[in-house]
């Protein structure tokens, strides 16, 4: 009877095909009313069931915050069994220096400056074993200035020896008086002479520039280090590289979000307090593996909150749109919040720590499971409609709906469950958890909702509930439905041909934010053998046969460089001791150390600065316009009237790093004969285990960083090595195992799917008609997937599952109803639940293609385009399709 006391209520037009409302869609019908008689009894025990809900989401809330973890290790997203996995460890474990690393990166303005400050910091960090471990600087050994010569090649050793000799007059003044007074008057022996025709200074135009811009600096006021490296070595001095590294292993704390935030703010302190990155003319930037993932954890999080807000803000929109009433939204809102408590709490139990791609579970939860909750929640509304009686309303809408959303949880949890034995550790969690999160979904569906809506008190509703104007929409794509499917079909077919060209980016790097500090820095570091992070590593039974594989390595086009211990060792030693020896006997007279000079004063320096003025304006005649030597008279006029606290400031920047360059000089020029033995310990470690085995290192060229050239790379590697790992086969067999993972499982879910539908359905064509608007989606993503492109990578591929769990959902409703005698749909309660569903579903991915993370955002992207094709499949092609296949007997009650 309904609310005005009539038997024969009102039949809406999508239902009138149907010989009796109440009949289930379902065999056998224990089912259906097992589902009735929960959730009749949900309703009459309503408020008991409400108080142990709180309880179960009290106590799931509690094992979340007590158990639950997350981390950003790459390396946690795939078993540890797999053989590449295996060698990573394995290797990790004999070369422990290398993992867990911050890369303190330092550049400056002059190469002395970042010398002086990365040997500040390192000493710093080891005054700090509270925060580091280890500490060390692989660049600034002493071995390195020992020998300095025998590391150039012969024609740069004898240009740069030669260039040395030339200045020896120079030098000499320098090496007896180091301070101003003896520079100006070094000064002073260049321009008598250029007087007396004895000195040609066109080959130092450079380096008497430099000290034109130093002296101009000090007399204005601003001092600044005068580079004597640059000014001995000329372009030699560039062999080095602009970037000074300080390698720390820090320690971690796990318990934190951000695990080496202590250690680097630390470092970050400490570095703030050195001499020249206050002066501004010295940088130190962080950047190493744990820098990164800290970095990718604060990205993935950033803005989360405003997402967060925002998405909730939304999906309460599409819920007043959806059931019209604050009666019927909080029923959903709570009874999702309620099955994310406790699938949280299920995450919390079954995994422990989430990583980068299970931490998605939420999204994938609200996303999928509001559909169930909307589905019922709107079929009610349909249900109220024709029935007055709150409690026949629900029963009816567990009759018809119920059953509907059980075979939709157990298929999309199919989906997911697929995901759980294949080796890509990061979906197969989120397979785990999300899949029992569609049956915890389902459970508090009818478990939680119904005695909700008891409690909420919905009211009746007076009009019918659906889309009335798409029932002409619908018309129209059956009057035209051959030409329809048949543009599904040719984009079905373009799917097809266009799947082989889909990209898989297989960099994890290409998921990270490009304009974080530490992405930055190992931008600036590609081309660097140090810290290059495209690397292929092998590990040889000794050093001889590590220089055998070194050596066909070399060879291969797409490597740039390859290192063993034996590159530490000079090669070409004995013409370049000869020349060594030659400039030593020539140079080390003059370079050796005297008695101290007298202690230089203000008075010192302007006499001096004077008497090299008064030179050079004698010579202006002799001189080009132009030439640096006239600027450097000026400078030295402007000094000789200067405050006294002006000459000593000059005094300080000119001859800072005087001392310690001639220092070098002198050692370089001590060199000896030296052996792979000779190679100091510390660098030893890094190359030759204790048992003899010794490492190779190969970098790929920049031609061989794209998904491509590093598979090409690595395949040429491995035919001079097959047992190479390192971060590019990492790379490579990631790829292979993600691509491998999603294949298998793929075809995994959809055959768990096609069973469970066969199994309920009990038809074959019916099962395929759930089945081939999900195909269909599925071919169109690819379609402008391939045309836009967005390539596939670690974290966006997750869509795959998702495509599966909302296509299946979408289409029971569907075929269910037009088994049970249905012939209109898209203006049908189910569609209104479908669209409303989807648009809340599209509002907790837009929240993710919106992150500032790449990975993330290429995630929502992929997943709203999915959804979109998913929803166009559903609600186009599956309505045209079913009003096309002829109309058969509904399923008996």
């Amino acid at each position: 009877m309904d609310r005005r006391g009539r038997t024969d209520y009102p039949v809406p037009p999508f239902a009138r095909a149907a010989p009796c409302p109440l009949r289930s869609p379902l065999r056998p019908m224990f089912l259906s009313s097992l589902l009735v008689a929960v959730v009749e009894n949900s309703r009459r025990h309503a408020a008991l069931v409400a108080l142990l809900a709180v309880v179960v989401a009290a106590l799931s809330l509690w094992a979340a915050s007590t158990r639950l973890g997350v981390t950003t290790d790459t390396d946690t997203l795939f078993a540890q069994n797999l053989p590449w996995r295996q060698q990573e460890i394995a290797y990790d474990k004999l070369f422990p220096q290398f993992t867990n690393q911050v890369v303190a990166v330092i550049d400056a303005r002059i190469p002395e400056e970042a010398d002086a400050t990365a040997a500040a910091l390192a000493a710093a960090l080891k005054a700090d074993p509270a925060h580091f471990r280890t500490v060390t600087q692989p660049d600034a050994s002493p071995y390195f200035t020992r020998e300095a010569f025998l590391f150039l090649n012969t024609q740069d050793l004898t240009d740069l020896l030669n260039k040395t000799i030339d200045a020896q007059p120079f030098l000499g003044q320098l090496a007896q008086d180091p301070s101003a007074r003896g520079l100006f008057a070094a000064i002073n022996l260049m321009a008598v002479g250029v007087q007396h025709g004895d000195a040609d200074l066109g080959p130092y135009a450079p380096s008497l520039e430099a000290f034109h811009q130093a002296l101009a600096a000090a007399a204005a006021g601003h001092p600044q280090p005068l580079s004597w490296e640059n000014l001995l070595a000329g372009s030699i001095a560039a062999q080095g590289g602009k970037f000074r590294f300080v390698l720390a292993q820090p320690v971690l704390d796990y318990g934190a979000l951000q695990p080496g935030g202590a250690a680097i703010a630390s470092l970050r302190a400490a570095a703030a307090n050195l001499e020249f990155v206050k002066a501004g003319t010295a940088r130190v930037r962080v950047t190493g593996s744990v820098q990164l993932a800290d970095e990718e954890f604060a990205t993935v999080a950033q803005g989360a909150l405003a997402g967060v807000i925002g998405s909730i803000l939304l999906v309460v929109l599409w819920l007043t749109l959806a059931v019209k009433s604050w009666r019927l939204i909080v029923p959903i809102l709570l009874t999702l919040v309620l099955g994310l408590s406790i699938t949280t709490g299920f995450a919390a139990i079954a995994v422990g720590v989430l990583n980068l791609i299970s931490i998605a579970f939420a999204v994938l939860f609200v996303g999928i499971a509001v559909d169930f909750a909307i589905q019922f929640s709107v079929r009610y509304r349909e249900m109220r409609h024709l029935y007055d009686d709150p409690a026949r309303a629900l029963a009816e809408t567990a009759r018809r709906v119920g059953p509907q959303i059980l075979v939709a949880a157990a298929a999309v949890a199919a989906g997911f469950f697929a995901f759980v034995p294949t080796d890509f550790k990061g979906v197969a969690e989120l397979g785990m958890i999300a899949g029992s999160g569609m049956i915890i979904a389902f459970l508090t569906t009818i478990f939680f909702l119904p005695a909700v809506l008891t409690l909420f008190r919905p009211r009746a509703e007076r009009g019918e509930i659906g889309f009335r104007a798409a029932n002409a929409l619908e018309q129209q794509l059956f009057r035209a439905h051959w030409p329809v499917l048949g543009v599904f079909a040719a984009l079905a077919v373009a799917g097809v041909a266009l799947l082989p060209t889909l990209q898989f980016d297989s960099d994890p790097l290409h998921t990270k934010n490009p304009n974080t500090e530490a992405m930055r820095t190992l931008a600036d570091l590609l081309n660097s053998p140090l810290y290059n992070p495209y690397s292929v590593e092998i590990l040889s039974p000794d050093l001889a046969a590590a220089d055998a594989v070194a050596a066909k390595l070399r060879a291969l086009p797409l490597v740039q460089g390859v290192r063993t211990l034996s590159s530490f060792v000079p090669s070409d030693q004995k013409p370049k001791l000869a020349l060594v020896a030659d400039a030593a006997n020539i140079l080390d007279p003059t370079l050796a150390l005297g008695a101290p000079a007298a202690p230089v004063t203000p008075g010192d320096i302007r006499l001096a600065a004077k008497s090299a003025a008064t030179h050079i304006d004698q010579i202006t005649d002799k001189l080009k316009p132009g030439d640096p030597l006239l600027e450097i008279g000026d400078d030295l006029k402007s000094l000789a009237t200067a405050p006294d606290a002006t000459l000593v400031a000059a005094n300080r920047a000119l001859i800072m790093f005087l001392p310690m360059q001639l220092a070098r000089l002198r050692t370089a020029l001590d060199v000896q004969p030296v052996t792979d033995a000779d190679v100091p310990p510390e660098i030893r470690r890094d190359w030759v285990l204790p048992d003899g085995r010794a490492r190779v290192q190969a970098v790929s060229k920049s031609m061989a960083r794209d998904s491509r050239g590093l598979h090409a790379f690595v395949a040429q590697v491995e035919t001079a090595a097959p047992n190479a790992g390192g971060s590019a086969v990492g790379i490579v067999e990631t790829a292979a195992t993600i691509i491998g993972a999603f294949r298998s499982a793929a075809i995994g879910a959809i055959c768990a799917i096609a069973v469970i539908l066969l199994l309920v359905l009990r038809r074959v064509v019916d099962a395929a008609l759930v089945l081939a608007p999900l195909l269909l989606s599925a071919l169109m993503t690819v379609v402008i997937a391939a045309l836009l492109p967005l390539p596939l990578n670690f974290a966006n591929i997750i869509a795959l599952p998702l495509l599966l769990g909302v296509g299946v959902s979408f289409n029971i409703y569907f075929v269910m109803n037009w088994r049970s005698g249905q012939d209109r749909f898209l203006g049908s309660a189910t569609a209104r639940a479908v669209v409303f569903s989807a648009l809340t579903t599209a509002t907790a991915f837009g929240s993710l293609a919106l992150s500032r993370h790449p990975g993330t955002a290429s995630m929502g992207d992929l997943l709203l385009l999915s959804l979109g094709c998913t929803l166009i499949a559903s609600l186009i092609f599956e309505p045209t399709m079913l009003r096309t296949i002829p109309r058969r007997k509904p399923d008996a009650a």
